[in-house]
């Protein structure tokens, strides 16, 4: 059975800034206020698809265009404009015409509610279905334009893995999460799941399954759960270094576990 000492000291030693790059989380802390770092988290995570260096490269092509204070940029620009600035912007299956929609789809969100958070909140209630309040949240951003690369449809069953991921970030807070929101419960957060952090959760027996789909994230996360009730994801970003980090291999963590 994992036991938390293994999980504790694999946070210890990798959960530092040092660890962060390469990974879109870089951009987010540099941001000064948190009504601009929720944005940027957004962005980030939303792009968070594919080789992570050209990741990195295309989020921070649209950072550079929305210069220091993207929330300020956002509410002052036309979606004409916007179509304009990313016209001949693409990366892997998402367009100009699309990341301009869904750059459209947070200065709307930010003039109706005033945050990406209050979003949220309106569909969050602690302790209860966390999965309706992701979906209801990508059902609002998508009800602005075609952005189906960058956010997902909350109708398949997918594991929201981009969203939860901007949630570690915005809600939880050490030295690597931002901690920019207040009002959602670390309790409740899922794990953001990929390939690195299924193949981390089947070497440390969270999770048999072999598809890394919703069931599988909330069986992940509920195992996690039985570990550290207050914050279960909290190992997510330590446990992810191994595979995306060229001098971490997933094997290395294998053995790990076995050691420890």
């Amino acid at each position: 059975m994992l036991k938390k000492s293994l999980l504790e000291k694999l946070y210890a030693k990798y959960n530092h800034l040092c660890y962060v790059s390469p990974d879109p989380l870089q951009f987010c802390r540099p941001y000064k206020y948190k009504e601009q770092q929720e944005i940027v988290c957004l962005i980030a995570a939303s792009f968070a698809y594919g080789n992570v260096k050209q990741i990195i490269k295309a989020v921070n092509n649209i950072l550079l265009n929305l210069g220091p204070r993207p929330k300020d940029f956002l509410l002052k620009t036309t979606k004409p404009e916007l179509k304009k600035m990313f016209k001949n912007f693409k990366y892997r299956f998402t367009t100009g015409e699309e990341t301009a929609d869904f750059l459209w789809a947070i200065s709307q969100t930010l003039k109706e509610y005033g945050t990406l958070e209050n979003l949220f909140l309106k569909f969050y209630k602690p302790n209860k279905d966390f999965v309706f309040a992701l979906k209801n949240f990508a059902a609002h951003l998508r009800s602005y334009g075609n952005i189906n690369t960058l956010i997902p449809n909350p109708a398949k069953n997918s594991a929201l893995k981009r969203l939860n991921l901007f949630l570690r970030w915005c809600v939880r807070c050490d030295e690597v999460d931002l901690g920019c929101w207040r009002g959602v419960d670390c309790a409740d957060l899922l794990i953001p799941l990929d390939v690195h952090m299924h193949r981390a959760a089947k070497a440390l027996g969270l999770t048999k399954r072999n598809q890394a789909d919703l069931k599988t994230a909330l069986e992940i996360s509920a195992n996690l759960a039985k570990i550290n009730p207050k914050d279960p994801i909290k190992y997510d970003f330590c446990l992810t270094r191994f595979g995306i980090r060229p001098d971490m291999s997933e094997k290395d963590l294998e053995e790990l576990a076995k050691k420890l």
